[in-house]
């Protein structure tokens, strides 16, 4: 039989001979070793903070744990029993966390299991109760062939080790789960691809997400793993050493392959020690702390958890594309080496994949990098480079120059990729081949970059693709439905490649210290200078760059109705090409920046801004529209509207004089006309309520028409957020005869709800019926993540026409928006405009408000109003 390692001195047990192997005695000897092992442990974690190599902790870590299971089987077992124990799983593999599962396999007959229950029953106990969490698995070798036929259970059974077993019951266990009796080595591998497609998709097949999963999220130690079992199903052999020999791997990537190991190693004992218990995602929760446990610190380019989480992202890049070489490797070594298919005098296809002719060839000349890159997007039916082409292009990374060091025509040959076919998509396989930041050095610097907010949920560089990926989309003219109007203008281009020129460098200048806008504007200029371009295009792309965020902060926080806004905005853009462009631009990225981020209401947003601009630079900038024209231009606008569905002119004439003027200036026909209906539907003695889906999609608009009551506003906005309805934008105006002339754009906060606009207009209208005094905010809890980004809030006034003017930044939180409202309802506070824009854990709000009288607010006012919305967002939402 095996004997027991002796990594740690079985001394500190207490002595078998002192503790009679009775069950009385049990607990003396779990309490023993509970504490051994809490001890043991605390001196791994020791030497973890001493720098000492975690693969080598994992391994100590195991061999003292097998001393404890060995110790716990002889007390419960009595020798002679035909019971044969093996670790399996990780613990098997040698490499066992703080938190790891301890997987074990007991191997007997079914008559010899029946027999043994009550001794195995006490086995198990004993190492629970011994500080152990053991999930045992009780089998015969039959019953193992047959559990085999589930590949996550063979995958396991694959690396059993035996502890208490003698070598006969050892090659028992593998005679049962050989490949002629369970998932031959070609069915091991599809099966392992599948389940590796789909472990992946569940991370949305990227590694780059604000808190990933290290073990199982793509790129991560799953990834290792998943290399080690086929190697061993499919040749017998358990590390990459081997594989070198066989002459699967090459020596550089078993390096690369070892050495990322050894990263994601560290980070995850790491993990296991903040959190304190089995723990796989690098959440907020515990990001800082284990970068400060791991020796970062922070300087004035990027916070320590920012270096550490780059670190990861590019080490699950490197494992990722090592591991799609070597699965196709494995994949060939099964199906044979396919009849090459010449292409050109450079290139032949392998098995539908891309491949050199001639050994060593892209070392030659940095010009054959973007030879191979043409070749691949010019055939839509490739499945990808040749593992051997792709091992070579890793080996050509150092040999490829920046962009500054080249000679004009290799810079025409990466212009060329860029007006060539499938352009977005050689742009991402550049960047995820590694070429990409070799041949721009300032991407390399922004690759893996995170930034600690939860507004930019990617990587730097993962955004930036995303935000190319969209631009590609608009290119397609299929028409995005989450996009209203951007297939329609991406024809409009003069040259489209110009666009994704601005698109790559948007965001490369962010962790330099500086704004990322003017750095990355100086960047574009300078590579676009360097590639040949005219100084018209060079001018365009470094603009697009320096105000990528104008269009943006010019839709979410200012009034797009306001004449004035436009005109300025339109003085801004100067002409229809930068808007088109800039409006293309602001979509990608505002729709990359996070799956949640774009909605309903910012496209009808940026729809209506290009719309708006493109008629003032049509009409010319030295012609503003005046407020007086807009407000005939809508009303007569909505009058045909409403002609056309057969109201005559004195039942409209009749509505529009119960409505306020400013509604003409900051109303779109649509809308007033819409208002028309619903005021004429409703008896004038209750709250006036109308709901509707302005384009069909998720966005509500929601129109109240009532006499105006103290605290209305207040009572408006907490009625909505207890229906789970989060506002993006108020727009709160004063009717003829002391009425309120309120609309409301609101997203479910909840979006897999889709709210039935009926039911939000009945219970709005029920709830403004009665006290308004009644309705107070609702409590909840603050999510987790929000915790970890802490914003001090930050309060500014400004007098203005029409009152006094609150900008707020602070955390968001939900419920926030109902708190500041019943604030200002106690400070008897009148509301007239409200924009409302949430940026991750940011919001930034804008709010016009009044006293009683309708006057700006005195500088007392504005003191008591400071203390009171500060102390609503410091209390505790709970």
């Amino acid at each position: 039989m095996s004997t027991p390692a002796a990594d740690l001195p079985a001394a500190t047990l207490p002595d078998p001979a002192a503790i009679p192997p009775a069950v009385d005695a049990d607990p003396a000897w779990a309490a023993a070793a509970r504490a051994w092992l809490a001890q043991s442990d605390a001196r791994f974690a020791r030497r973890f903070d001493a720098d000492e190599p975690a693969d080598k902790l994992v391994a100590l870590r195991t061999r003292a744990v097998d001393t404890l299971v060995r110790d716990a089987w002889q007390r419960c077992i009595p020798e002679g029993d035909a019971l044969a124990l093996f670790a399996v799983g990780g613990y098997g593999r040698g490499e066992l966390f703080p938190q790891s599962d301890v997987d074990l396999l007991v191997l007997a007959e079914p008559e010899v299991q029946r027999a043994a229950q009550p001794a195995l029953a006490r086995f198990v106990a004993l190492l629970w109760d011994g500080g152990l969490q053991a999930s045992p698995a009780v089998r015969s070798a039959a019953e193992c062939t047959e559990a085999a036929a589930d590949q996550t259970v063979l995958t396991a059974l694959i690396e059993a080790r035996p502890l208490v077993a003698w070598e006969e019951e050892a090659a028992a266990l593998r005679a049962a789960i050989a490949p002629d009796r369970a998932w031959p080595p070609r069915a091991f591998l599809e099966a392992k691809v599948a389940e590796q497609r789909q472990r992946h998709a569940r991370f949305g097949d990227t590694s780059d997400n604000l808190e990933p999963n290290i073990k199982d999220g793509p790129g991560g130690l799953r990834d290792l793993h998943m290399l080690g079992w086929l190697a061993l199903r499919s040749f017998g052999v358990r590390d990459l050493d081997a594989l070198v020999g066989l002459g699967h791997l090459g020596p550089d990537e078993a390096v690369a392959l070892e050495r990322e190991r050894r990263v994601l190693c560290r980070l995850r004992y790491g993990l296991h020690l903040v959190a304190g218990r089995r723990e796989e995602r690098l959440r907020f929760d515990y990001q800082k702390l284990l970068a400060t446990r791991l020796g970062y610190v922070d300087d004035g380019d990027s916070l320590a958890v920012e270096k550490m989480m780059q670190g990861f992202y590019r080490s699950a890049a490197i494992v990722r594309r090592i591991n799609d070489r070597l699965l196709q490797r494995f994949e060939e070594h099964f199906d044979g080496t396919a009849l090459a298919e010449p292409i050109d005098a450079d290139f032949e296809r392998r098995r539908g994949y891309l491949a050199t002719r001639t050994p060593g060839w892209l070392l030659r000349d940095p010009a054959n990098v973007f030879a191979l890159f043409a070749t691949w997007a010019a055939d839509i039916d490739l499945r990808g480079l040749h593992s051997q082409t792709a091992r070579e292009l890793a080996q050509a990374l150092p040999t490829i120059p920046a962009y500054t060091d080249v000679a004009s025509t290799v810079r025409a040959r990466f212009m060329a990729l860029l007006r060539g076919p499938q352009p977005v998509k050689v742009l991402e396989r550049m960047a995820r081949l590694g070429v990409l930041g070799r041949w721009i050095p300032a991407f390399a610097q922004v690759s893996g970059r995170m930034q600690f907010d939860l507004f930019h949920v990617y990587t730097v560089d993962q955004h930036t693709l995303a935000v190319l990926k969209n631009l590609a989309a608009f290119a397609s003219g299929q028409g995005d439905p989450r996009f209203s109007i951007a297939h329609r203008v991406w024809p409009s281009l003069r040259k489209p490649e110009l666009l994704l020129l601005a698109g790559l460098f948007h965001d490369i200048g962010k962790g330099r210290g500086g704004d990322h806008s003017e750095l990355g504007a100086v960047d574009a200029r300078e590579f676009c200078q360097a590639h040949a371009l005219s100084e018209a295009d060079i001018a365009l792309v470094e603009w697009l760059v320096r105000k990528h965020l104008l269009m943006s902060v010019t839709a979410q926080k200012q009034d797009i109705t306001d004449p004035e806004v436009i005109h300025r905005f339109a003085g801004e853009v100067a002409d229809r090409q930068r808007l088109d462009y800039l409006y293309l631009l602001t979509c990608a990225d505002i729709a990359g920046t996070s799956p949640k981020l774009w909605n309903d209401w910012k496209d009808r947003l940026l729809a209506d801004l290009h719309t708006a601009t493109r008629l003032a630079l049509r009409r010319g900038l030295e012609h503003p529209v005046a407020a007086e024209q807009r407000v005939d231009e809508n009303r007569a606008a909505a009058r045909a509207l409403l002609s056309a569905s057969g109201d005559d002119d004195a039942s409209m004439e009749e509505v529009f004089a119960r409505m306020p003027r400013d509604n003409f200036l900051r109303s779109r026909p649509d809308q007033i006309a819409w208002q028309v209906r619903v005021m004429r539907a409703a008896p004038r003695d209750r709250p006036m309520v109308g709901v509707r889906y302005p384009t069909g999609r998720d966005g509500l608009e929601i129109f109240v028409h009532m006499r105006d009551r103290d605290g209305l506003f207040a009572a408006l906005v907490i009625a909505l957020d207890r229906m789970g309805l989060g506002v993006q934008q108020a727009r709160v105006l004063d009717g003829p005869d002391d009425t309120i002339f309120d609309t409301f754009h609101v997203q479910p906060m909840d979006t897999r709800i889709a709210p039935v606009s009926t039911q939000v207009e009945t219970q709005l209208a029920k709830a403004l019926s009665g006290d308004l005094s009644c309705l107070q905010p609702a409590r909840r809890s603050q999510p987790r993540h929000l915790r970890h980004f802490r914003i001090a809030p930050q309060l500014d006034f400004a007098e203005i026409a029409g009152g006094t003017r609150i900008g707020l930044v602070c955390n968001d939180r939900p419920g926030l928006l109902a708190d500041i409202a019943r604030v200002l309802r106690e400070q008897r506070l009148r509301v007239h405009d409200a924009r409302i824009a949430t940026f991750g854990e940011r919001a930034e709000d804008l709010f016009l408000v009044s006293d009683e009288h309708d006057h700006p607010l005195q500088p007392a006012q504005r003191d008591a109003l400071r203390d009171a919305l500060l102390a609503a967002l410091d209390g505790d939402p709970r």
